[in-house]
C-alpha cells in the first residue's frame, strides 16, 4: 500500500446499514479514511463539507438515487472518482453511469478483490491527473 492509498478518504453510500458498514470496514483496514452516508442527500452534504478522493455509491436508494448522486458530485468536482454498485445490474443503467462520468460499475455482493483492484485503478488515475 503506497501512503497516497493510506490517505485517500473515501465515502460509502448505501442506504443498507449493512452494506455500508461493512464496506467501510473492509476499507478501513486497507488504510483508507472512510465516511458513510446513508442516502444521496446525506452525502451530497458530506461532500460540501470534506474533500473525497472517491465516492462508493448505491444505485438504488431513496431520496436520490445514485444517478442523481454522480450527476451532483461532477458538478461539485469532475475529479472525484465514482463507483456505482448495484444488485440491479442492467446494460442500461451500466451504459448510463458511465456516460455520466462513473469511473466503474460494480454488481453487487461485491468481490472484495475486484473492489481493491478497482480503487487503486480510481486513486492511480487521480494522482496522475
Amino acid at each position: 500500500m503506497t501512503s497516497a492509498t493510506q490517505l485517500a478518504n473515501i465515502l460509502v453510500v448505501d442506504d443498507e446499514e449493512n452494506a455500508r458498514k461493512g464496506l467501510s470496514k473492509i476499507l478501513a483496514k486497507e488504510g483508507y479514511v472512510v465516511e458513510m452516508a446513508a442516502n444521496g442527500k446525506e452525502a451530497i452534504e458530506s461532500i460540501r463539507r470534506l474533500a473525497f478522493d472517491l465516492v462508493i455509491t448505491d444505485m438504488r436508494m431513496p431520496l436520490m438515487d445514485g444517478f442523481e448522486v454522480l450527476r451532483e458530485i461532477k458538478k461539485m468536482d469532475e475529479g472525484i472518482g465514482v463507483i456505482m454498485i448495484t444488485a440491479y445490474g442492467e446494460v442500461e443503467s451500466y451504459l448510463e453511469a458511465m456516460n455520466l462520468g462513473a469511473f466503474e460499475y460494480i454488481n453487487k455482493p461485491v468481490r472484495v478483490n475486484e473492489l481493491k483492484r478497482v480503487i487503486a485503478k480510481v486513486l492511480e488515475q487521480r494522482v496522475k491527473s
